[in-house]
């Protein structure tokens, strides 16, 4: 389970965690099925999903996989998706036309009920997606306003970036895919892969913007009484755009966490009276790491906070972001 948790964030950049199924949950499925997998509960994209990974693989029949995740479905009312760890191309091709969430980690996942279909080590898979992947997003900010600095992405092969970025190699090159076929980037290398933008930073972002390709950096808010202890949270929301700008703070302080943090807190227990109404802090949770791209640790950079701000409908707030972009970026 450990390859699929990994395979999950790589290419979803969704950190998630299995937990193995209670036996009171258990009891309630036939034995056969309880002797055949080894079933696990996740939270995947706000579902509460089954990954029941299949023990032995030999001899396997895709009819009774049908019927036995039709059990475990009508019993525990939940979304299951079966793990393989190999499968042949005639399996793989019945599995989809059954519609049967599927997962081979490191090559395949098909979740239909969940309108996800990548392919990884097949010939049809495509990188280009209708928007860029968190990770690409992150690479492309940073270039807009690494400026001056000296380290540039243009300088370091694929693995030097995935370092300093913190990602791993395997989500870098699709971060790569993604830009390419976004026309936004040129690679190039034989053994090690080096990539040129394709625009000055702020060609760069009219034409990603005009082609409505950047995502909402944020990916939901959770309030909490007590701000996390240990951790640099960088402004974000009104509490940043009253630093960039003349705007009058708000009297709610929203603060910037990585969505890796937040999960850590939210699974030890950690975030006091954690709800999606009213605290204290508003804890942003964010799709990408926004300290990898700013430099004094205090307040998230103003083009992701133009993005996830930008269909606030408050003329005050959209005047302060035009003033933002003015003054910090161009």
């Amino acid at each position: 389970m450990k390859n699929v948790l990994k395979y999950l964030d790589e290419v979803l950049g969704i950190p998630v965690t299995a937990n193995p199924m209670a036996k009171s949950s258990q009891g309630q499925l036939p034995m056969y099925v309880i002797e055949k997998f080894n079933l696990y509960n996740i939270n995947l994209i706000d579902k509460d999903v089954v990954f029941a990974e299949l023990k032995n693989e030999e001899g396997l029949s895709i009819l009774q996989i049908e019927k036995q995740l039709q059990q475990i479905n009508k019993q525990l009312n939940k979304i299951v998706v079966v793990v393989l760890e190999n499968i042949q191309a005639y399996n793989r091709k019945r599995l989809i036309e059954k519609h049967i969430n599927f997962i081979v980690p490191g090559k395949q996942m098909y979740l239909p009920d969940l309108l996800i279909d990548l392919q990884e080590s097949y010939p049809r898979y495509n990188t280009k997606k209708e928007f860029l992947m968190p990770s690409a997003q992150l690479l492309l900010i940073y270039k807009i306003l690494s400026g001056d600095l000296n380290w540039k992405i243009e300088d370091h092969p694929f693995k030097d970036i995935a370092q300093k970025f913190g990602y791993t190699p395997m989500t870098i090159t699709k971060a790569m895919g993604n830009l390419k076929s976004h026309g936004l980037i040129d690679v190039f290398g034989e053994k090690e892969k080096f990539i040129q933008f394709r625009y000055d930073k702020k060609a760069l972002w009219e034409k990603t913007k005009k082609d409505n390709l950047f995502v909402n950096p944020v990916l939901k808010t959770v309030f909490v009484d007590e701000k996390p202890k240990g951790l640099t949270l960088l402004k974000s929301n009104n509490s940043a755009l009253s630093t960039f700008t003349n705007l009058n703070p708000s009297n709610q302080e929203y603060c910037a966490i990585e969505k890796e943090d937040f999960y850590a807190l939210q699974k030890s227990n950690e975030l006091l009276n954690a709800n999606t109404t009213e605290g204290k802090y508003a804890l942003e949770i964010w799709k990408y790491k926004p300290l990898n791209i700013v430099s004094d640790n205090t307040v998230v950079d103003p083009l992701s906070l133009y993005l996830s701000m930008q269909d606030i409908k408050d003329e005050r707030i959209e005047m302060a972001l035009d003033q933002m972009l003015k003054k910090y970026v161009w």
